[in-house]
């Protein structure tokens, strides 16, 4: 079932998430709901507060970067209470977009390697070191899990030009080719 996505101004996207357990009430279905959610708007990666559930869960398919950078694999993964251990490397800066942020691109500048540790689907513990694209992707996911959405990590001037943008999006005054849920109007909207 694919999933309405709330978009920014919406107060889940603000809260800080919580770990859950392997008896989570439906977790599998939900798991299912946000790929069918990402694929439908053309999505590499979606946390659960942006489907308004306010725990520690991600999924990130980022198969269409493949060819765009080499030597990347195993692009399509579910993190499930991850944790950044650490962060380093050269710091590059990469444009950044995100689906409860629509038509709002920017670059932004993040660390090129960390180190992960998760659990995946079926609750088996992974302890990672990723880079490149793929650490970029989930470094954008995990930010949702801590209330950090990627236009906080651009500039004062850059925030201040587009805060007009920003408050016609929580109004929902964005078009867009899949379901949304806007703050301002506390109704789902489709475009």
């Amino acid at each position: 079932m694919i999933l309405p996505i709330v978009s920014y101004g919406h107060p889940m996207l603000r809260k800080v998430c919580v770990d859950i357990d392997k008896d989570y009430p439906g977790l599998q279905q939900l798991i299912d709901d946000m790929f069918e959610t990402m694929y439908a708007a053309s999505g590499v990666g979606l946390a659960a507060p942006q489907v308004n559930k306010g725990i520690r869960l991600f999924i990130i398919d980022a198969t269409p970067y493949a060819e765009d950078f080499p030597g990347e694999t195993n692009l399509k993964k579910v993190f499930i209470n991850p944790h950044i251990i650490e962060q380093e490397g050269e710091e590059w800066s990469f444009n950044e977009g995100c689906l409860s942020i629509p038509d709002i691109r920017e670059d932004v500048i993040r660390k090129t390697d960390l180190r992960i540790q998760y659990y995946d689907e079926n609750f088996n513990f992974h302890d990672e070191k990723l880079n490149g694209v793929f650490a970029r992707v989930i470094q954008h996911e995990y930010d949702h899990l801590e209330g950090i959405l990627f236009v906080d990590r651009i500039s004062s001037l850059r925030k201040i030009m587009l805060k007009r943008k920003l408050s016609e999006i929580a109004k929902g005054l964005v078009d867009t080719s899949y379901k949304m849920l806007f703050p301002a109007t506390r109704k789902k909207a489709i475009s």
